[in-house]
């Protein structure tokens, strides 16, 4: 296995420390319940990639301030938001292998639980003066329904072509590594030009991030979920999408009716990822990956030399190289 992210933290090891404390302070309320699910929630907290990439674009255009550290918790508030209120839509009982608020404390309570963590992070940004910072982190918001949206419309029908998949993922998962980045660049006092860059840097690598999940499910029983998941979801991916389009009509249709009507049966599911691994699926969606980390390391390029853009090479490697 490659470089791991505790390596890819050392620039940043004091300021994430720091960013740590701060988060649980911005968390903190009057309201008891309140405060035992924000302690739940900052304990199952994952790997911190989101504001690794706000730190490290920061050092990589600046000097690292308060502003930086608003900025990170903008994101998680605003991010922790959206899955509270995902796991409710879901009906899911589980996050990253912790029960889900909804789970624990049911629907009512998480969907208000949302509602606050929403607020706290744009209260957080309007009593400071971070309108930069909150127009960036809306926009991405805004976005990441809009893919949602889209995605579902579209699974309907599994009509979605390779552009459509594209700008659900670009909405769905690039938009918020996008922001990171814009925050961290802006958080700074970067120009407009150099944020703007360093969102579309982000907007790449989040490109390439969601292929890599999407790969997950053709991967083997050692990732984070569950093989086959998007499948027996209806959810078209890469993969699938590049498959049905080598195919001829009758096995093309033999397909969509396994995927619309039989994806409960594992046998089936197992008949579809077996499919696309034989149409080449795999290896072109690897491909198209591996395109969208290019030039991401290209845009990167154009940035001045640090520890810091060096550790954002390695970062975006590591979203390539992860098993789960």
């Amino acid at each position: 296995m490659g470089i791991k992210i505790q390596e890819i933290k050392t620039p940043i090891l004091e300021e994430m420390k720091l960013f740590e404390e701060k988060f649980r302070g911005y968390m903190k309320t009057e309201v008891s319940l309140l405060n035992k699910i924000m302690g739940y929630i900052v304990k199952r907290k994952g790997k911190q990639i989101r504001p690794m990439f706000v730190f490290l674009m920061a050092g990589t255009c600046g000097k690292i301030d308060d502003t930086t550290y608003r900025g990170a918790a903008l994101i998680e508030l605003l991010h922790t938001a959206t899955l509270v209120h995902d796991d409710v839509v879901d009906d899911a009982n589980y996050r990253r292998g912790f029960f889900s608020i909804n789970a624990l404390w049911k629907n009512k309570i998480a969907v208000l639980v949302g509602d606050f963590l929403l607020s706290r992070g744009l209260l957080l940004s309007i009593d400071n003066g971070d309108f930069a910072l909150l127009q960036i982190v809306s926009h991405a918001v805004r976005e990441m329904s809009e893919g949602e949206l889209l995605q579902i419309e579209k699974a309907r029908r599994l009509d979605i072509t390779e552009d459509v998949y594209y700008e659900i993922i670009r909405q769905k998962t690039a938009s918020l590594i996008a922001s990171c980045c814009g925050v961290g660049a802006s958080s700074v006092g970067a120009d407009e030009a150099e944020v703007q860059k360093a969102q579309k840097f982000g907007e790449k690598v989040g490109m390439a991030f969601q292929i890599k999940d999407d790969l997950f499910d053709y991967g083997n029983a050692e990732i984070g979920k569950p093989l086959g998941i998007d499948i027996k979801e209806k959810k078209m991916t890469l993969p699938l999408i590049y498959a049905l389009n080598q195919a001829g009509s009758s096995e093309k249709r033999h397909i969509i009716n396994l995927v619309k009507n039989q994806s409960h049966k594992p046998r089936k599911v197992q008949e579809v990822i077996e499919f696309v691994k034989q149409s080449g699926g795999i290896d072109y969606t690897q491909k198209v990956m591996k395109g969208f980390q290019e030039e991401a390391n290209e845009i990167l390029a154009t940035f001045p030399d640090s520890i810091h853009r060096q550790a954002l090479y390695d970062l975006v490697q590591f979203t390539i190289d992860r098993t789960k």
